[in-house]
């Protein structure tokens, strides 16, 4: 059966400039439940945790592959010849990564504790 009542419209109010502004939250606060895990502190927690050989080589892989698309649009390599060079950044993208984000960690490590 169809409804026969029109549902309430929320009110959109602009400002001088003509801007539509949101009305924001206008309820009840969520509760500790109902919000959600981790907020505001989950970029903090990513960075926290220490750097793997598995992410190095995951990101390695995806750079690698941006550079052999590079190298056969822009440079005119064929795919076969491009191969080896792929293969060859691939070795030094995933100790360069994986060395790097060592030293970041370590560093982001000692300033917290520091400060």
């Amino acid at each position: 059966m169809a409804q026969t009542r029109k549902r309430r419209q929320s009110k959109h109010r602009g400002n001088a400039a003509g801007m539509v502004e949101a009305r924001g939250r206008t309820g009840r606060k969520p509760t500790d439940d109902e919000r959600k895990p981790g907020g505001k502190g989950g970029r903090q927690d990513r960075f926290a945790k220490p750097p793997t050989w598995q992410g190095s080589f995951q990101r390695a892989l995806l750079a690698a592959g941006i550079f052999g698309i590079l190298v056969v649009l822009f440079f005119d390599f064929s795919i076969v010849q491009a191969v080896p060079l792929i293969a060859f950044m691939l070795v030094v993208y995933v100790p360069l990564g994986y060395y790097t984000d060592l030293w970041i960690y370590n560093r982001r490590q000692k300033k917290l504790q520091g400060g």
